[in-house]
């Protein structure tokens, strides 16, 4: 089965908020330098940009929190508008839409969902079938937020499919590719977590012995294809992964 596809294994439901873990990183947010934006694709349409992992999508609230790389992108192309987010702690390609009408066709595209994405993750422990879906509804976790949860009752649907890539006996980790078949809040940290097997460096949903195997979330957005939405030709981007 591949994974790289448009956005059977036993479950278990979400884990208790383990005391001392901090419920929101922008407390202590630092993002790193800005060096030069990293781009991947550039047209007259849109932008595909590498974000590093610990600098957000868009601003936060507050001028502490105005660094992000919606930011960073519009200081060059003052056009530019956020079509959707990666997590403050996941790194990887990032679309852009240049101009109003641009950001109307993109966005359709993810609704739609005709962009297809693949993520790389390391994972805690070693998966013991090479392949598979998970297919759990999530929904915010209100009194922990920003933590999303699995709720069969009120959750909304939510797929991601998974396929190993390597397995690493000495240290106790799956490298996995990711597809994320919808595009709920956490959902591949929820979804793998919820299966037993939490991502390398996850500060909200892995345990305290995984959270130290890292200093980062180890989730990378490695690539993307869409059709263009001027020409309708396939844009298909890879992204090295940094761990």
């Amino acid at each position: 089965m591949s994974v790289f596809a448009v956005m059977g294994c036993g479950v278990m439901m979400s884990e208790p908020l383990e005391a001392g873990t901090a419920l929101h990183q922008l407390a202590d947010y630092a993002p790193p330098p800005h060096t030069g934006l990293n781009i991947a694709y550039a047209d007259d349409t849109l932008l595909i940009v590498n974000k590093p992992s610990g600098l957000l999508s868009v601003p936060g609230r507050g001028e502490k929190f105005h660094d992000s790389l919606a930011s960073r992108v519009q200081l060059e192309f003052t056009q530019a508008l956020i079509v959707h987010r990666l997590d403050m702690q996941t790194s990887g390609l990032l679309v852009m839409a240049l101009g109003a009408q641009a950001h109307r066709d993109l966005s359709e595209l993810f609704q739609n969902r005709q962009v297809q994405k693949r993520y790389v993750a390391l994972v805690a422990g070693q998966m013991a079938t090479d392949s598979g879906d998970v297919a759990l509804p999530l929904i915010s976790d209100w009194p922990n937020r920003p933590r999303q949860k699995v709720d069969w009752a009120d959750g909304k649907p939510a797929l991601t499919r998974w396929q190993v890539v390597a397995r690493d006996a000495l240290h106790a980790t799956t490298r996995v590719n990711l597809a994320p078949v919808t595009g709920r809040s956490h959902q591949l940290r929820v979804h793998m977590m919820s299966i037993g097997h939490a991502i390398v460096g996850d500060p909200l949903y892995a345990s305290a012995a995984v959270r130290a195997q890292a200093d980062r979330l180890l989730l990378h957005a490695a690539e993307l294809k869409l059709p263009h939405p001027r020409t309708g030709e396939w844009v298909h981007i890879v992204s090295p992964v940094p761990f």
